[in-house]
Protein backbone atom coordinates (compact mmCIF):
# COMPACT_ATOMS: atom_id res chain seq x y z
CA UNK A 1 0.00 0.00 0.00
CA UNK A 2 1.31 3.62 -0.58
CA UNK A 3 2.79 5.70 2.15
CA UNK A 4 0.50 8.17 0.99
CA UNK A 5 -2.63 6.20 1.03
CA UNK A 6 -1.78 4.92 4.37
CA UNK A 7 -0.90 8.11 5.87
CA UNK A 8 -4.86 9.24 4.65
CA UNK A 9 -6.34 6.54 6.14
CA UNK A 10 -4.31 6.94 9.51
CA UNK A 11 -5.11 10.32 9.80
CA UNK A 12 -8.80 10.10 8.38
CA UNK A 13 -9.26 7.24 11.25
CA UNK A 14 -7.66 9.72 13.90
CA UNK A 15 -9.74 12.46 13.00
CA UNK A 16 -12.93 10.33 12.92
CA UNK A 17 -11.56 9.15 16.68
CA UNK A 18 -11.31 12.14 18.20
CA UNK A 19 -14.36 13.76 16.43
CA UNK A 20 -16.65 10.82 17.89
CA UNK A 21 -14.14 11.80 21.30
CA UNK A 22 -15.09 15.44 20.95
CA UNK A 23 -18.96 14.98 20.43
CA UNK A 24 -19.38 12.73 23.24
CA UNK A 25 -17.30 14.40 26.03
CA UNK A 26 -18.90 18.43 25.41
CA UNK A 27 -22.57 17.26 25.85
CA UNK A 28 -21.28 15.45 28.73
CA UNK A 29 -19.74 18.91 30.36
CA UNK A 30 -22.37 21.13 29.30
CA UNK A 31 -25.21 18.08 31.30
CA UNK A 32 -22.26 18.83 34.26
CA UNK A 33 -21.79 22.20 34.16
CA UNK A 34 -25.86 23.35 33.68
CA UNK A 35 -27.39 20.33 35.86
CA UNK A 36 -28.77 23.26 37.78
CA UNK A 37 -30.38 24.34 34.83
CA UNK A 38 -33.52 22.41 33.73
CA UNK A 39 -33.15 23.27 29.83
CA UNK A 40 -29.59 22.33 29.39
CA UNK A 41 -30.51 18.22 29.31
CA UNK A 42 -32.80 19.71 26.34
CA UNK A 43 -30.09 22.21 24.94
CA UNK A 44 -27.59 18.72 24.56
CA UNK A 45 -30.61 16.63 23.24
CA UNK A 46 -31.47 19.23 20.53
CA UNK A 47 -27.97 20.09 19.44
CA UNK A 48 -26.06 16.70 20.03
CA UNK A 49 -26.34 15.71 16.32
CA UNK A 50 -25.76 18.77 13.90
CA UNK A 51 -22.84 19.21 16.90
CA UNK A 52 -21.33 16.14 16.44
CA UNK A 53 -21.81 16.27 12.68
CA UNK A 54 -19.83 19.83 12.37
CA UNK A 55 -16.99 18.54 14.38
CA UNK A 56 -16.62 15.82 12.51
CA UNK A 57 -16.64 17.86 8.81
CA UNK A 58 -14.34 20.05 10.51
CA UNK A 59 -12.01 17.51 11.12
CA UNK A 60 -12.54 15.97 7.72
CA UNK A 61 -11.36 19.13 6.42
CA UNK A 62 -8.13 19.39 8.31
CA UNK A 63 -7.41 16.04 6.89
CA UNK A 64 -7.82 16.92 3.09
CA UNK A 65 -5.70 20.56 3.99
CA UNK A 66 -2.88 18.29 5.28
CA UNK A 67 -2.58 15.70 2.73
CA UNK A 68 -3.96 17.78 -0.47
CA UNK A 69 -1.32 17.26 -3.28
CA UNK A 70 -0.43 20.37 -5.14
CA UNK A 71 0.17 21.17 -8.39
CA UNK A 72 -1.76 19.55 -11.68
CA UNK A 73 -4.34 16.62 -11.48
CA UNK A 74 -5.59 18.27 -8.01
CA UNK A 75 -9.49 18.08 -9.37
CA UNK A 76 -10.64 15.42 -7.65
CA UNK A 77 -9.37 16.81 -4.58
CA UNK A 78 -10.39 20.29 -5.27
CA UNK A 79 -14.12 19.33 -5.65
CA UNK A 80 -13.68 17.60 -2.13
CA UNK A 81 -12.36 20.23 -0.09
CA UNK A 82 -15.10 22.47 -2.16
CA UNK A 83 -18.17 19.44 -1.10
CA UNK A 84 -16.64 19.82 2.93
CA UNK A 85 -16.48 23.56 3.00
CA UNK A 86 -20.33 23.55 1.92
CA UNK A 87 -20.99 20.72 4.36
CA UNK A 88 -19.54 22.68 6.91
CA UNK A 89 -21.41 25.72 6.07
CA UNK A 90 -24.48 24.04 6.29
CA UNK A 91 -24.40 22.62 9.05
CA UNK A 92 -22.79 25.81 10.78
CA UNK A 93 -25.77 27.24 10.00
CA UNK A 94 -27.77 24.57 11.15
CA UNK A 95 -26.12 24.11 14.57
CA UNK A 96 -26.45 28.08 15.23
CA UNK A 97 -30.62 27.95 14.20
CA UNK A 98 -30.79 24.92 16.30
CA UNK A 99 -29.35 26.74 19.62
CA UNK A 100 -30.83 30.14 18.41
CA UNK A 101 -34.39 28.84 18.45
CA UNK A 102 -33.99 27.05 21.74
CA UNK A 103 -32.96 30.05 23.61
CA UNK A 104 -35.92 32.15 21.89
CA UNK A 105 -38.42 29.32 22.58
CA UNK A 106 -37.16 28.79 26.60
CA UNK A 107 -37.41 32.86 26.41
CA UNK A 108 -40.99 32.09 25.27
CA UNK A 109 -41.87 29.12 27.90
CA UNK A 110 -40.70 31.67 30.35
CA UNK A 111 -43.02 34.65 29.73
CA UNK A 112 -45.66 32.19 29.08
CA UNK A 113 -44.89 31.12 32.79
CA UNK A 114 -43.94 34.02 34.83
CA UNK A 115 -45.93 37.17 33.03
CA UNK A 116 -49.53 38.23 33.11
CA UNK A 117 -51.73 37.16 30.61
CA UNK A 118 -51.73 40.19 28.71
CA UNK A 119 -47.74 40.98 28.97
CA UNK A 120 -47.26 37.06 27.83
CA UNK A 121 -49.08 37.98 24.89
CA UNK A 122 -47.05 40.89 24.00
CA UNK A 123 -43.67 38.74 24.50
CA UNK A 124 -45.02 35.75 22.89
CA UNK A 125 -45.72 37.99 19.14
CA UNK A 126 -42.29 39.84 19.32
CA UNK A 127 -40.90 36.20 20.36
CA UNK A 128 -42.36 34.73 17.31
CA UNK A 129 -41.50 37.13 14.57
CA UNK A 130 -37.98 37.39 15.65
CA UNK A 131 -37.71 34.00 15.83
CA UNK A 132 -38.69 33.62 11.85
CA UNK A 133 -35.90 37.19 11.23
CA UNK A 134 -33.82 35.16 12.76
CA UNK A 135 -34.06 32.28 10.98
CA UNK A 136 -34.26 34.07 7.56
CA UNK A 137 -31.28 35.72 8.63
CA UNK A 138 -28.95 32.69 9.44
CA UNK A 139 -29.90 30.68 5.86
CA UNK A 140 -29.21 34.45 3.57
CA UNK A 141 -25.88 34.17 5.54
CA UNK A 142 -25.40 30.86 5.03
CA UNK A 143 -26.61 30.88 1.40
CA UNK A 144 -24.44 34.13 0.89
CA UNK A 145 -21.00 31.97 2.27
CA UNK A 146 -21.85 29.19 0.01
CA UNK A 147 -21.96 31.28 -3.06
CA UNK A 148 -18.93 32.80 -2.17
CA UNK A 149 -17.08 29.50 -2.07
CA UNK A 150 -17.26 28.93 -6.02
CA UNK A 151 -14.28 31.33 -7.68
CA UNK A 152 -17.22 31.83 -10.35
CA UNK A 153 -19.26 33.92 -8.56
CA UNK A 154 -16.49 35.72 -6.40
CA UNK A 155 -15.44 37.03 -10.16
CA UNK A 156 -19.09 37.62 -10.93
CA UNK A 157 -19.99 40.00 -7.83
CA UNK A 158 -16.68 41.97 -8.21
CA UNK A 159 -17.74 42.93 -11.99
CA UNK A 160 -20.97 43.84 -10.94
CA UNK A 161 -19.63 46.37 -8.15
CA UNK A 162 -19.10 49.31 -10.87
CA UNK A 163 -23.19 49.03 -11.47
CA UNK A 164 -23.94 48.20 -7.76
CA UNK A 165 -25.81 51.48 -7.36
CA UNK A 166 -27.77 51.15 -10.72
CA UNK A 167 -28.76 47.45 -9.43
CA UNK A 168 -29.63 49.04 -5.63
CA UNK A 169 -32.38 51.84 -6.91
CA UNK A 170 -34.16 48.88 -9.66
CA UNK A 171 -33.87 46.23 -6.44
CA UNK A 172 -35.38 48.79 -3.60
CA UNK A 173 -37.92 49.62 -6.39
CA UNK A 174 -39.13 46.19 -7.26
CA UNK A 175 -39.04 45.24 -3.45
CA UNK A 176 -40.72 48.34 -2.42
CA UNK A 177 -44.25 46.35 -1.49
CA UNK A 178 -42.13 43.25 -0.06
CA UNK A 179 -39.90 45.84 2.25
CA UNK A 180 -43.11 47.85 3.18
CA UNK A 181 -44.67 44.36 4.50
CA UNK A 182 -41.20 43.26 6.10
CA UNK A 183 -40.49 46.49 8.27
CA UNK A 184 -44.73 46.55 9.04
CA UNK A 185 -44.23 43.20 10.38
CA UNK A 186 -41.61 44.65 12.75
CA UNK A 187 -43.58 47.60 14.10
CA UNK A 188 -46.40 45.53 14.65
CA UNK A 189 -44.18 43.05 16.77
CA UNK A 190 -42.70 45.73 18.54
CA UNK A 191 -45.58 48.83 18.90
CA UNK A 192 -47.57 46.56 20.79
CA UNK A 193 -50.05 47.48 18.33
CA UNK A 194 -51.44 43.72 18.29
CA UNK A 195 -50.62 40.43 20.02
CA UNK A 196 -51.42 37.30 19.29
CA UNK A 197 -54.83 36.14 20.76
CA UNK A 198 -56.25 39.98 20.23
CA UNK A 199 -59.31 40.32 19.98
CA UNK A 200 -60.25 42.84 16.59
CA UNK A 201 -62.37 44.30 14.24
CA UNK A 202 -61.43 44.39 10.96
CA UNK A 203 -63.12 44.33 7.30
CA UNK A 204 -66.64 44.44 9.52
CA UNK A 205 -65.23 41.15 11.02
CA UNK A 206 -64.87 40.05 14.58
CA UNK A 207 -62.19 37.70 15.07
CA UNK A 208 -58.97 37.13 17.24
CA UNK A 209 -55.08 37.32 16.03
CA UNK A 210 -53.92 34.22 15.14
CA UNK A 211 -50.26 34.63 13.40
CA UNK A 212 -48.32 37.65 13.22
CA UNK A 213 -45.61 36.84 10.46
CA UNK A 214 -42.90 39.37 8.78
CA UNK A 215 -45.41 39.64 5.96
CA UNK A 216 -48.77 39.11 6.86
CA UNK A 217 -51.36 38.52 9.80
CA UNK A 218 -53.95 35.93 10.15
CA UNK A 219 -57.26 36.78 12.16
CA UNK A 220 -59.32 33.89 12.94
CA UNK A 221 -62.79 34.88 12.48
CA UNK A 222 -65.76 33.84 14.75
CA UNK A 223 -67.30 31.39 11.89
CA UNK A 224 -63.44 29.29 11.89
CA UNK A 225 -62.58 31.10 8.83
CA UNK A 226 -59.45 32.75 8.16
CA UNK A 227 -58.86 36.66 7.18
CA UNK A 228 -55.48 36.86 6.10
CA UNK A 229 -53.82 40.34 5.52
CA UNK A 230 -50.71 41.74 4.92
CA UNK A 231 -48.78 43.75 7.38
CA UNK A 232 -49.14 47.22 5.81
CA UNK A 233 -52.98 47.35 6.45
CA UNK A 234 -52.85 47.10 10.43
CA UNK A 235 -50.11 50.47 10.03
CA UNK A 236 -52.16 52.25 7.55
CA UNK A 237 -55.84 51.82 8.30
CA UNK A 238 -57.91 51.95 11.37
CA UNK A 239 -58.96 49.00 13.10
CA UNK A 240 -60.42 47.95 16.62
CA UNK A 241 -58.48 46.05 19.20
CA UNK A 242 -60.88 45.03 22.52
CA UNK A 243 -57.97 43.32 24.24
CA UNK A 244 -55.15 45.91 24.17
CA UNK A 245 -55.01 47.12 27.39
CA UNK A 246 -57.22 44.04 29.43
CA UNK A 247 -59.56 41.52 28.29
CA UNK A 248 -62.33 42.78 30.32
CA UNK A 249 -65.15 44.31 28.30
CA UNK A 250 -68.92 46.06 28.93
CA UNK A 251 -71.44 44.91 26.76
CA UNK A 252 -75.28 46.08 26.42
CA UNK A 253 -78.76 44.52 25.63
CA UNK A 254 -81.42 46.51 24.23
CA UNK A 255 -84.71 45.45 24.12
CA UNK A 256 -88.24 47.66 22.39
CA UNK A 257 -90.88 47.34 24.98
CA UNK A 258 -94.23 48.65 25.00
CA UNK A 259 -95.31 51.86 27.70
CA UNK A 260 -96.74 48.94 30.33
CA UNK A 261 -93.32 47.63 31.02
CA UNK A 262 -93.31 47.04 34.78
CA UNK A 263 -89.64 47.91 35.12
CA UNK A 264 -88.64 46.74 38.95
CA UNK A 265 -90.24 43.46 37.91
CA UNK A 266 -87.91 43.39 35.03
CA UNK A 267 -84.99 45.00 37.04
CA UNK A 268 -85.55 42.53 39.54
CA UNK A 269 -85.03 39.59 36.67
CA UNK A 270 -82.00 41.59 34.85
CA UNK A 271 -80.37 41.21 38.92
CA UNK A 272 -81.63 37.73 39.52
CA UNK A 273 -79.98 36.62 36.29
CA UNK A 274 -76.45 38.13 37.27
CA UNK A 275 -76.46 36.64 40.87
CA UNK A 276 -77.07 33.47 39.32
CA UNK A 277 -74.50 33.11 36.44
CA UNK A 278 -70.29 32.77 36.78
CA UNK A 279 -70.25 34.45 33.66
CA UNK A 280 -71.00 37.97 35.39
CA UNK A 281 -67.44 38.97 36.60
CA UNK A 282 -69.36 41.42 38.96
CA UNK A 283 -67.74 44.92 37.86
CA UNK A 284 -70.46 47.05 36.76
CA UNK A 285 -73.95 46.36 35.90
CA UNK A 286 -77.40 48.41 34.86
CA UNK A 287 -80.84 48.35 33.64
CA UNK A 288 -81.90 52.18 32.76
CA UNK A 289 -84.75 53.85 29.89
CA UNK A 290 -82.55 54.96 27.11
CA UNK A 291 -85.33 56.06 24.49
CA UNK A 292 -89.09 56.12 24.86
CA UNK A 293 -90.47 57.40 21.36
CA UNK A 294 -92.12 56.30 18.99
CA UNK A 295 -94.75 54.16 20.62
CA UNK A 296 -91.88 52.10 22.13
CA UNK A 297 -90.27 51.86 25.32
CA UNK A 298 -86.03 50.85 24.66
CA UNK A 299 -84.15 49.21 28.31
CA UNK A 300 -80.95 49.12 28.48
CA UNK A 301 -78.85 46.68 30.12
CA UNK A 302 -75.41 46.88 31.01
CA UNK A 303 -73.04 43.98 31.79
CA UNK A 304 -69.93 43.15 32.80
CA UNK A 305 -66.94 40.09 32.05
CA UNK A 306 -63.29 38.91 31.95
CA UNK A 307 -63.09 38.59 27.87
CA UNK A 308 -65.02 39.45 24.78
CA UNK A 309 -65.99 35.47 24.43
CA UNK A 310 -67.34 35.22 28.31
CA UNK A 311 -69.35 38.28 27.90
CA UNK A 312 -70.83 37.18 24.16
CA UNK A 313 -72.23 34.80 26.10
CA UNK A 314 -73.68 36.73 28.94
CA UNK A 315 -75.52 39.26 26.79
CA UNK A 316 -77.08 36.10 24.80
CA UNK A 317 -78.43 34.60 28.67
CA UNK A 318 -79.45 37.75 29.76
CA UNK A 319 -81.28 38.81 26.58
CA UNK A 320 -82.95 35.27 26.85
CA UNK A 321 -83.81 35.53 30.33
CA UNK A 322 -85.38 39.14 29.99
CA UNK A 323 -87.23 37.88 27.02
CA UNK A 324 -88.91 35.24 28.56
CA UNK A 325 -89.75 36.93 31.63
CA UNK A 326 -92.03 39.65 29.62
CA UNK A 327 -93.46 36.79 27.66
CA UNK A 328 -94.23 35.05 31.27
CA UNK A 329 -94.97 38.01 33.63
CA UNK A 330 -95.44 40.73 31.78
CA UNK A 331 -97.23 40.27 28.60
CA UNK A 332 -98.85 43.71 28.28
CA UNK A 333 -95.56 45.16 27.76
CA UNK A 334 -94.57 43.17 24.33
CA UNK A 335 -94.16 45.44 21.35
CA UNK A 336 -97.60 46.69 19.79
CA UNK A 337 -98.54 49.16 17.46
CA UNK A 338 -102.14 51.53 18.42
CA UNK A 339 -104.27 52.27 15.69
CA UNK A 340 -107.15 54.82 17.00
CA UNK A 341 -110.14 54.54 13.94
CA UNK A 342 -111.80 57.67 13.89
CA UNK A 343 -115.15 58.41 12.44
CA UNK A 344 -115.13 60.62 9.43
Amino acid sequence: MPPELMQLLWSTGVVVAVSVAIGALVPAVVRRVGHRWPPAEDLVRTARFPFRVLVLVIGLNAVVAANRPRGAGTELWDTLALGLRILGIVNGAWLLAVVVLFVVDAALRRADLGLDPRNAKRVRTQVQVARRLVVVGIVVVALGAILLSFPGVRAVGASLLASAGLLSVVAALAAQSTLGNLFAGLQLAFSDAIRIDDVVIVEEEYGTIEEITLSYVVVKIWDDRRLVLPCTYFTSNPFENWTRKDSEMMGTVELDLDWHIDLDGLRGEFERVLAETELFNGRASGLVVTEATQGFVQVRASVTADDPGTLFDLRCLVRERLVAWVQQHNPEALPRQRLEVVAA
